[in-house]
């Protein structure tokens, strides 16, 4: 994979290289959660291009999100070929930087566009094996989302979907669910050690957010689910700052009203690092856990108002 494509890891986030190997070893010892708090907080302490305005947090009132959406999400299969589901969904959950160059259905975001395609797949001609994902084509995969298969996210997405299959090796889904003995940090633990796409250091968003899915689409049950930060990404974020519970610079608000890229490096890791704080902190006046908050949060963003406004894009292989 071309490492180009991939977010910046923590030597980025102006910590000194001295000091570096020193913090490595730190965060090595603790959970994962606890280093995305501290990772979180340190950045959007020293942040410079992104503020959170903790007066428009106290405004704000995220509504609790329903069940998965059966037009949607893949539901009415067994156990295993459901959890089965969420993980391939969860391996290519990401590509928001080239949303606005995807084929979308009408009135669908990239995700949707992407979760309907995948649903219709294992509906039609059920689940893929754990061989079948190790072997699986960029024209298959580009076939059953709907897209052309030249495009960027179709070969990222066959990669992502291979080393899944390689990382369940012998197992069924279901197994290595169960095998994280009802913790929703060891589930994400496991996935970050184990599949380079989940291996979003200071944030490790899709390797969160995949205990709350099997919980949500009933193939699991986890006990620690509050111990999960925001799964950060670019809509949360983006539903923060048109709330303004967030302000950009100057600078970084016109490369982002301007529909450019934003690069890898500080602006893109504040923004995140604050959507993180501004949600723990959200959580302390709430009583609502950030994992709930992220899913209403996210949820508000496809509304109109969050829609007419451009949010940041980056293209990596983690949101």
């Amino acid at each position: 994979m071309d490492r180009r494509l991939q977010c910046t890891h923590a030597p980025q986030i102006g910590i000194p290289a001295r000091d570096w190997s020193t913090k490595r070893v730190r965060l090595a010892e603790m959970r994962l959660t606890d280093s995305v708090r501290e990772h979180c907080a340190a950045t959007a302490g020293t942040a410079k291009s992104v503020r959170i305005v903790p007066d428009r947090l106290v405004e704000l009132t995220p509504e609790p999100v329903g069940p998965p959406e059966p037009e949607i999400h893949f539901l009415d299969g067994s156990r295993e070929d459901v959890a089965r589901y969420v993980l391939c969904l969860t391996a290519i959950n990401f590509g928001s930087g080239w949303w606005p160059t995807i084929t979308k259905r009408p009135g669908m975001s990239g995700y949707f566009t992407m979760a309907t395609g995948l649903t219709e797949r294992f509906r039609a001609h059920g689940a893929w094996s754990n061989d079948e994902l190790r072997r699986l084509t960029t024209a298959e995969i580009a076939e059953a989302l709907g897209q052309d298969p030249g495009h960027d996210l179709m070969s990222l997405y066959t990669d992502a979907l291979r080393q899944l299959g390689r990382w369940l090796a012998d197992r069924p889904a279901t197994a290595v669910i169960d095998a994280a003995g009802g913790s929703a940090e060891s589930l994400a633990e496991s996935l970050a050690a184990g599949l380079s796409y989940f291996d979003d250091r200071g944030f490790y968003k899709r390797a969160q957010i995949c205990a709350p899915e099997l919980q949500r689409f009933g193939v699991a049950t986890f006990t620690d689910l509050d111990r999960l930060t925001l799964f950060a990404d670019n809509l949360v974020p983006h539903v923060l700052r048109v709330d303004r519970a967030l302000v950009y610079s100057d600078a970084l608000a016109a490369k982002i009203d301007g529909g450019h890229l934003l690069p890898s490096g500080s602006w893109e890791r504040e923004i995140r690092a604050c959507a993180v704080q501004a949600v723990e902190q959200l959580a302390g006046i709430s009583g609502a856990a950030p994992h709930e908050l992220d899913m209403a949060l996210w949820s508000h963003g496809q509304s109109p108002e969050y829609k007419a406004h451009p949010r940041h894009r980056h293209r990596c292989v983690f949101y």
